[in-house]
């Protein structure tokens, strides 16, 4: 069942999300080599809060069928997209200001919103459902990757569907071996579970 809980987040600061510097030395050119990859229509790897995801450009719907593909998810479902800011998911989502209000108090953070979407977003997104989950991240290299790319990317766990997540760049080799994925490596950040999962209609949380 659903329940209602109260979401305390410490946010983290510009600086913190958007400095080169806290990031590894090599992660400025992958960044810079994976938004190629993304814009040619591959689907990349990159972590995440919690654990490594698979990401391309939402719009394209070659690189969104290739993603389903390779995780073995159903279209019905829908997918989350990941943003370096609000302003980039605006075009995507239809909000209020009370539901602006609500996902502007944990973002950036590890809280992933499902927000009623603009008529025009593709089925291959928002699969069976009126609504599109999206998140404004708060790990440097997922911010960052969007950053460069100017805009949000499709953000779903790299792993096979029923499979256990993955939280490390050994792991997805040997699962994703032969693939071909484009892998930003880093660490994933502290979380020990996926990012939790709230209506923003209802406040109410669904994961």
């Amino acid at each position: 069942m659903y329940q209602k809980r109260r979401i305390t987040l410490i946010r983290p600061t510009p600086k913190s999300l958007n400095n080169p510097a806290r990031m590894p030395h090599h992660s400025t050119f992958k960044i810079t080599t994976a938004v190629r990859h993304i814009k040619a229509g591959e689907v990349i790897a990159y972590p995440t809060e919690a654990v490594y995801g698979l990401g391309c450009d939402p719009l394209n719907e070659n690189a969104v069928m290739e993603l389903l593909e390779i995780k073995q998810r159903p279209i019905e479902k829908g997918l989350i997209l990941i943003a370096s800011s609000l302003e980039q998911l605006h075009p995507y989502l239809v909000m209020g200001p009370t539901i602006i209000e609500r996902v502007s108090a944990t973002w950036p953070g590890p809280v992933t919103w499902v927000i009623p979407a603009q008529p025009w977003v593709p089925r291959w997104l928002t699969g069976d459902h009126d609504s599109l989950a999206v998140r404004v991240t708060a790990h440097p290299i997922a911010a960052a990757l969007c950053e460069r790319f100017d805009g949000p990317l499709v953000s779903t766990s790299a792993n096979q569907t029923t499979r256990p997540a993955i939280r490390s760049a050994r792991k997805l080799l040997k699962s994703f071996a032969g693939s071909g994925i484009y892998i930003v490596h880093g660490e994933v950040g502290g979380l020990r579970r996926e990012t939790a999962i709230y209506d923003a209609t209802t406040g109410l949380q669904l994961r």
